[in-house]
């Protein structure tokens, strides 16, 4: 008799994670949450689908970009994560848990909204890891603003530097280094197809990470490189408490989803794998959305 099939209702999963109003300072910890969020580190499990392979990853300690780093380890890959320094301490964690795996780690704290840091982060990793043919764009800068007279220049500046030109200074200083074969991966959002209205400075953001990852995905994939983007929906990372929403919204967020829930970030982790491994080798200029099934064109 053949055993029974493994079943996960994705409308059950998660249902002992709250997510309560509260607020970050800061970039926000995945330490400080009140309901800390799934990053995969116990139930993710590798098969050798990056093995040999050297990733770097922005916003690599905590969230998307934490869940990520784990997958990619737990593939066989070495990582290096870029953070601010204020986030040493998620970061030392994702740190040991890709050592834990028996890959290199390296763990590059610093501003990306800098050129100069966004140039030296990447050589650090082809010096720390001896190479690079991953490249993760995934830190990002999102903050909730009502109104748009309420939007300061610097916080819009902050947000355009963080999202969109650091994404541009890293893959230029990377591009070099990236052998065929590589994967350039950036992580855009639900919300460069359906902004909300206090988002707008991000929303737009967001949108062209889109068309930048479909541009470039055409100038690149002659040279046997890919270019591709993850979709997000509404994921519950520290992000989202440290500003990226109202903090009286953060219990029903995610609820306006088919799913009828907030995303986790291990949820997201697998579709950065599969895009940077080999069984994506004809994945070129894709948007891939993880959003709970909410409608995309």
């Amino acid at each position: 008799m053949a055993d029974a099939p493994s079943l996960t209702d994705p409308t059950k999963l998660y249902a002992d994670i709250d997510t309560p109003e509260q607020y970050l300072k800061g970039a926000g910890l995945d330490s400080e949450m009140d309901s800390p969020a799934d990053l995969g580190a116990d139930s993710y499990r590798g098969s050798g689908r990056l093995a040999g392979r050297k990733a770097l990853i922005t916003g690599g300690d905590s969230g998307i970009g934490g869940a990520t780093a784990i997958a990619f380890a737990r593939e066989g890959a070495d990582v290096a994560i870029v953070h601010l320094p204020e986030e040493q301490s998620d970061a030392d964690r994702i740190v040991q848990l890709i050592e834990a795996e028996g890959r290199t780690a390296l763990s590059i704290p610093g501003d990306i909204t800098d050129a100069a840091f966004c140039r030296d982060l990447v050589a650090k990793t082809v010096e720390g890891l001896g190479g690079i043919d991953v490249l993760v764009n995934n830190a990002g800068k999102q903050q909730h603003v009502e109104d748009l007279t309420d939007l300061t220049d610097d916080e819009f500046d902050a947000t355009m530097k963080t999202n969109v030109y650091a994404m541009f200074w890293i893959t230029k200083a990377a591009l070099p280094h990236l052998p065929a074969g590589s994967s350039i991966i950036n992580t855009t959002s639900i919300q460069a197809y359906a902004p909300s209205d206090y988002l707008v400075h991000y929303a737009m953001t967001k949108a062209a990470i889109n068309n930048f990852s479909k541009g470039l995905a055409q100038q690149l994939a002659p040279k046997g490189i890919r270019v591709n983007a993850v979709a997000p929906g509404p994921i519950w990372t520290p992000l989202q408490p440290a500003g990226g929403q109202p903090p009286e919204a953060l219990p029903d967020a995610g609820s306006q989803t088919p799913v009828g829930r907030w995303g986790q970030p291990a949820e997201l982790a697998g579709a950065f794998v599969f895009l940077a491994s080999a069984e994506a080798t004809y994945v070129v200029g894709e948007t891939l959305n993880v959003n709970g099934g909410m409608p995309t064109p």
